[in-house]
């Protein structure tokens, strides 16, 4: 059974920084990729981030040169580096497994945890 742990969710000012964390456990297939999804009030799930388990990344337009994100493969933990946080980043941010096999994958999700921008 896989399972997400995420941590680093909380309030902070316009212009701040808030640093993520997703931590898998349970039986993961090394061809894999970790990211961050995040949905706001009354909008849809939308991609902020994703890394592979080779270290390719790729970022939604609305967040590129503000967030990093990172991961640490023999920790099975992918990070979320947020910088010059906007009031519309406010959301509740989802961590996503997605664990390759054949010609298939399975997604896993966190439970997800709020960022809120706010002065």
């Amino acid at each position: 059974q896989v399972q997400l742990a995420e941590s680093g969710g909380g309030l902070v000012q316009p212009g701040g920084s808030l640093r993520l964390s997703c931590a898998a456990s349970g039986y993961i297939f090394s061809m894999n990729a970790m990211g961050w999804h995040r949905q706001a009030p009354g909008k849809q799930r939308e991609l902020v981030a994703t890394i592979t388990s080779g270290g390719t990344t790729n970022y939604a337009d609305s967040v590129k040169g503000r967030f990093t994100i990172s991961r640490d493969n023999a920790k099975s933990t992918v990070y979320l580096q947020m910088n010059s946080l906007k009031p519309e980043d406010t959301a509740v941010y989802y961590c996503n497994l997605r664990i390759y096999y054949g010609g298939s994958y399975d997604d896993y999700w966190g439970q997800g945890t709020q960022v809120s921008v706010s002065s």
